[in-house]
């Protein structure tokens, strides 16, 4: 595989990946869905001076991309494909990607289960065996003593979560009960509802790589979400956001992504935290942590001192392409690099080494 094609599925963070490729002289491929191609088959489609999208490989749904003509497609292309979150959630078996998905894949496959807190082992486990501060988790309802964050899969998009906030049981059972009227989740959805301690700071995403080669771990860059309704909300004045809260069907979808900073005082603590990360991983879920992950995280203030708390852990490509827009990877590098790219140069660098088991699953 001495020139390979570098393929995703077309969502998430598909561009960043190809831009990412195409800097570094690489082929691109993006798989989509009839109907919902137009980005990838004409807005972004390579010619000779523009865009990013070399070739583009239709299929009626996402989900059929397991099956074996498509991966016997993809493997005669020398395919190495780049995972994100749509290819777990549009794909929906973690058994089929493991299993059947024998595409070779950059990173660890393996250890993108770990992202759903509902299997065993999940990201609680690794931060809890990792020695990471997250919030609190609270397996009953009834259990709730403090502001907490309650995340259920909707109805309709099971693939997408309802969030709720309450304070006691009884606001969690009055909350759920209007949603579950109002046809947003079910009952049985209840069930496996996460319900988390709402922890007051600042969010940021820690979006780091680590190369099994160099075996450095590497701060890309840093980011928060933005987030339809919610980042309506709180833009109001404290006086409107009180005649509205009633009505209003609170949404913490996000809408996309901005780049923040972070005081240099705090990158110790993330990179020691990124390291617990790698360490643990490696020994849970072998080979561990392969290329990018994110440590979504609240920073906390003191005393004594401001705190990192991570809260959601993807441990594949993140999903905010303006990282890159934050300075450090260019303290490292010498210039700014998205994760799509940094992804790419660790493909030619395994392809020049002759490592490229050491970076694909």
């Amino acid at each position: 595989m001495s020139k390979p094609v570098v393929a995703t599925l077309g969502s998430h963070s598909a561009l960043d990946v190809c831009r990412g490729a195409k800097d570094e002289g690489l082929k691109t491929l993006v798989v989509v869905e009839k109907g919902r191609d137009k980005t990838y088959a004409e807005y972004f489609k390579s010619d000779k001076k523009n865009g990013c999208v070399d070739e583009v490989l239709y299929v009626e749904k996402f989900k059929d991309l397991i099956k074996p003509e498509f991966i016997k497609i993809l493997k005669n292309k020398d395919v190495i494909f780049v995972p994100h979150r749509s290819f777990e959630v549009y794909i929906q078996d973690y058994e089929a990607i493991e299993k059947d998905f024998t595409v070779p894949v950059f990173g660890n496959k393996f250890l993108l289960r770990l992202e759903e807190r509902t299997e065993s082992p999940n990201q609680y486990d690794l931060l809890k065996k990792a020695e990471i501060k997250f919030p609190k988790a609270f397996k009953n309802f009834q259990e709730i003593d403090r502001l907490v964050l309650v995340k259920v899969p909707e109805k309709e998009r099971t693939f997408e979560r309802a969030f709720f906030l309450a304070s006691t049981p009884l606001e969690f059972k009055s909350k759920s009960d209007e949603l579950i009227a109002g046809g947003k989740i079910t009952r049985k959805s209840l069930e496996s509802a996460v319900i988390e301690e709402f922890v007051l700071g600042v969010q940021v995403n820690f979006n780091f790589f680590y190369s099994p080669i160099t075996d450095r771990l590497e701060l890309i860059g840093t980011d928060t979400r933005r987030q339809t309704n919610l980042d309506g909300l709180i833009r109001l004045p404290a006086f409107y956001q009180d005649q509205i809260k009633d009505d209003l069907d609170l949404k913490y979808e996000e809408a996309g992504h901005i780049a923040v900073t972070t005081l240099e005082s705090l990158l110790e603590p993330a990179f020691e935290i990124g390291e617990k990360f790698i360490k643990v991983a490696k020994a849970m879920v072998p080979p561990g942590v392969i290329g990018p992950f994110s440590l979504q995280s609240v920073i906390i203030p003191g005393p004594p001192k401001k705190e990192i708390v991570v809260f959601d852990v993807s441990p594949r490509m993140p999903g905010s392409p303006g990282i890159f827009a934050t300075p450090y990877s260019a303290y490292l590098h010498g210039q700014s690099i998205s994760m799509g790219r940094r992804v790419a140069i660790e493909i030619k660098k395994a392809i020049a080494q002759k490592k490229l088991s050491k970076i694909t699953t």
